[in-house]
C-alpha cells in the first residue's frame, strides 16, 4: 500500500478515549469517536531516524496511523482532533470492509508556538482496493516525504504553477475555494431576485469574482 521498510514500523494501538479524554471535546465529538472508530493503530514512524532521509526543517517526524471504522463515514473533526493532540505530522489510512481511504491535512506549526499545529484542510483519495491505494515515499528528507504525500493524495485538487512551493499552492486552492462558495451564493441570491436593476449590479459583481478564479487556475 505505501511500502514503508520496516524499520519504520510501530504498530503500536492506541486507546481512542485518549483523543477525547479532554474536557473541552465536545459531546458530539466523543460520540463521533465511540461510534464511527472501531481501533487506533500507530503503524509507522517515518523520520531520518527510520528511514534512509535528510531531516526535514518543519517536518521532524511523519506518522501513518491507521484507523478501522464502524461504518464507511468518518467525521473530519475527529481527524482534526487526532492532529490536534499529536504534535507531528499525520498519513492516516482509513480502513472499513478491506477497502481504504487515504487522508492527510496540510498541517503547520502555529505562529503561537508550544509545539501548537494547525490543519489547513484535508485531502483523501477515493475508497480503494489496498493494491490500488498506491502511495509512494518520495523525496531525500522528511519535508520532501510529507509534500509528495500531500501531492499525491490531493491529486487535481492541488495544481501546481511553476516554482510554487506547496505552502503557496495550498493557499492558493483555498482561495480558489472560498471564490467558489462566493460565486455559488451569489448565484443563489441573482435567481431569487425580482429587480433588473439589482440582479444586474449582483452580475457585475458577480464577472469580478470570475475573472478572480480564472487567475487563480
Amino acid at each position: 500500500m505505501i511500502g514503508l521498510p520496516k524499520s519504520t514500523e510501530f504498530n503500536k494501538r492506541i486507546p481512542k478515549q485518549k483523543f477525547y479524554e479532554n474536557l473541552t471535546v465536545t459531546p458530539a465529538l466523543k460520540t463521533a469517536f465511540k461510534e464511527q472508530i472501531k481501533v487506533i493503530y500507530w503503524r509507522n514512524k517515518i523520520a531520518a531516524t527510520t528511514m534512509n532521509l535528510a531531516p526535514g526543517a518543519t517536518v521532524t517526524e511523519l506518522e501513518v496511523f491507521e484507523i478501522k471504522l464502524n461504518s464507511g463515514n468518518l467525521d473530519e473533526t475527529v481527524l482534526r482532533q487526532i492532529d490536534k493532540e499529536i504534535p507531528y505530522h499525520i498519513l492516516f489510512l482509513l480502513e472499513y470492509g478491506g477497502k481504504y481511504q487515504a487522508w492527510i491535512g496540510y498541517k503547520e506549526a502555529a505562529q503561537s508556538g508550544n509545539n501548537a499545529f494547525k490543519v489547513t484542510g484535508y485531502y483523501h483519495t477515493d475508497w480503494l482496493s489496498e493494491d490500488a491505494l498506491d502511495i509512494k515515499a518520495d523525496g531525500l528528507n522528511v519535508d520532501a516525504v510529507y509534500e509528495s504525500f500531500v501531492r499525491q493524495i490531493a491529486g487535481d485538487q492541488l495544481q501546481t504553477a511553476t516554482g510554487e512551493s506547496l505552502e503557496e499552492t495550498v493557499a492558493r486552492a483555498e482561495k480558489r475555494k472560498r471564490l467558489q462558495k462566493q460565486i455559488d451564493a451569489l448565484q443563489a441570491k441573482i435567481r431569487k431576485e425580482k429587480q433588473l436593476n439589482k440582479q444586474m449590479e449582483m452580475n457585475e459583481n458577480l464577472k469580478i469574482l470570475r475573472k478572480e478564479l480564472e487567475k487563480l487556475t
